[in-house]
């Protein structure tokens, strides 16, 4: 089964560390306007979703949402959550560890976007 999103092995660390500061958390694919298009991370409870945010999956156990509209530009792609080294957005939590999240993504084969397709 292939997913939607995944993550490296660094930002699983980090979201490790996320959690065990702040608890409960969320990931939301940010659509570009403040922060640009990039994953952002929030305290549960903190970004209120709506019935046109699509849920992809989760990262380290944390689940992952993205606006519909967007979705419909990314779904043929796998998102890669990555951390690097610098200031992240500016509501998202990461910023004062020094790291971002980032989003990588690779086109699925067309075998993996059938099976994808089935489950949402």
């Amino acid at each position: 089964m292939v997913d939607r999103v995944v993550a490296t092995d660094e930002a699983l660390a980090l979201i490790d560390l996320l959690k065990s500061k702040h608890g409960s958390i969320m990931f939301h694919q940010s659509g570009g306007c403040c922060d640009g298009s990039s994953p952002m991370c929030y305290a549960e409870g903190d970004l209120i979703l709506g019935d046109v945010d699509v849920r992809l999956g989760s990262i380290g156990e944390v689940s992952f949402y993205m606006h519909e509209s967007q979705y419909e530009y990314w779904k043929h792609t796998q998102l890669i959550i990555d951390v690097v080294d610098g200031r992240g957005g500016m509501f998202s939590l990461e910023g004062v560890e020094g790291k971002r999240f980032l989003t990588r993504s690779r086109a699925f084969t067309d075998e993996e976007f059938a099976e994808v397709k089935k489950l949402l």
